[in-house]
């Protein structure tokens, strides 16, 4: 049992890895995308933004179906969509001379996709397992595998886009293919509970949210806040080894995934290190914050290449410290027949931090890199802040 197990977490961790590849492949691709598409910068960040905008719409709802209908009955057909997805963009790419619409409509079908795979994942996780201990475990894999796939994203997708620049759209296909075939051979789902009727379930969670809204809400903001650093600060690097430094393909990739390493390595640890202890959780979640916060400030004294590769290591540090344990806090805290709805909504807040990462961090670089800097660090402080009052381990089951 334990042994099939472990195979069934090795395939649920490929799930994230393959839809963080899916977008975060494409980060050090954006400044080419611009230049071969003719196109503004603002313009190119909707490649990523607009995949996120659809995930954000879309999870509630995969979350509420997989509470209602089983977890791989809407994970596959996601991943189908997703790959899809990326054969509808990598084609437009290839074959058309205006390709800019399409390509989105390509990411549309990706985060449709996206919706209903990765957000999924946490429960699943959770329903498999008994212990809080084995939860917190495993959800620590799962994240790992999550920015694992940030770390090889930007070596992988500068390969890639060195040999033919839209060749990240097709190896999109190729991950969800390999994922699909894992889930259907190695991933059996828990037996799922008699789905409770619409209305009665609505008011579960309308009484799971009057309970639990303080901590809830707490977790939501600063995941979303953490994604929203992260993808900005990814997005800002790329633009600056390019701009300011002259160093573009996988020369870029590597030194991007500098800091992504760094988020993995503490995901990792401390998903084996938290297991049941919430005041533990609480507060490396404080900690991971500031030092992010830290991180982002100290940027602002220079723009020097090796300090700000050190200084981002850092920032990554810190972020992968935080969220294994807001999963950990959020999965552990939720009954089951309830996990898949909120689980998502939570998804959903991380994904509105991916998407609001680029363009915001374009609008704030517009104005100057000062207020970038002062900006992002005092949303880091508000995050910290909110970690510090919000969670409430005794409030948590």
């Amino acid at each position: 049992m334990k042994h099939e197990k472990r195979w069934a977490i090795v395939s649920l961790a490929s799930i994230p890895l393959v839809m963080t590849l899916g977008n975060s492949m494409l980060i050090p691709v954006l400044p080419t995308i611009e230049k071969k598409l003719n196109i503004s910068s603002f313009q190119v960040s909707m490649i990523i933004t607009l995949y996120s905008i659809v995930a954000i719409i879309l999870i509630p709802i995969a979350g509420y179906l997989s509470d209602r209908i089983g977890r791989k009955k809407v994970i596959i057909p996601s991943l189908l969509i997703a790959g899809m997805g990326g054969i509808v963009s990598g084609w437009a790419a290839w074959k058309m001379d205006n390709p800019y619409i399409l390509i989105l409509i390509g990411r549309v079908l990706q985060g449709v996709g996206a919706a209903g795979a990765a957000p999924v994942v946490m429960p699943l996780v959770g329903d498999m397992f008994k212990s809080e201990k084995e939860v917190s475990k495993e959800l620590g894999v799962i994240e790992t595998s999550n920015t694992f796939g940030k770390v090889l994203s930007p070596i992988l997708g500068s390969l890639l886009a060195g040999l033919v620049w839209f060749l990240p759209f097709f190896a999109i296909p190729i991950f969800c293919a390999i994922s699909i075939l894992l889930m259907l051979f190695l991933v059996k789902s828990p037996k799922m509970k008699k789905p409770v009727p619409f209305k009665k379930f609505f008011k579960t969670i309308k009484k799971i949210f009057k309970k639990n809204a303080k901590w809830l809400i707490a977790i939501f903001i600063i995941g979303c806040i953490l994604m929203f650093v992260l993808f900005g600060v990814l997005f800002y690097l790329s633009t600056m080894l390019e701009d300011e430094h002259k160093i573009e393909g996988v020369k870029k990739g590597l030194i991007l995934a500098i800091p992504l390493a760094s988020l993995c390595i503490a995901s990792f640890v401390t998903g084996k290190k938290i297991e049941e202890n919430k005041v533990l959780m609480k507060w490396l979640t404080f900690i991971g914050i500031l030092l992010s916060a830290g991180s982002v400030f100290a940027i602002s004294f220079t723009e020097n290449i090796y300090f700000l590769i050190s200084i981002f290591f850092i920032c990554g540090m810190g972020i992968g410290v935080a969220l294994p344990c807001l999963d950990a806090l959020i999965t552990e805290g939720i009954e089951k027949e309830e996990r898949g709805t909120i689980t998502s909504i939570y998804s959903s807040m991380r994904f509105i931090g991916v998407a609001s990462g680029p363009p915001l961090f374009v609008l704030l670089m517009k104005a100057s890199h000062q207020v970038m800097y002062y900006t992002v660090t005092g949303i880091c402080i508000l995050a910290a802040i909110i970690a510090l009052v919000g969670i409430k381990p005794k409030e948590i089951k």
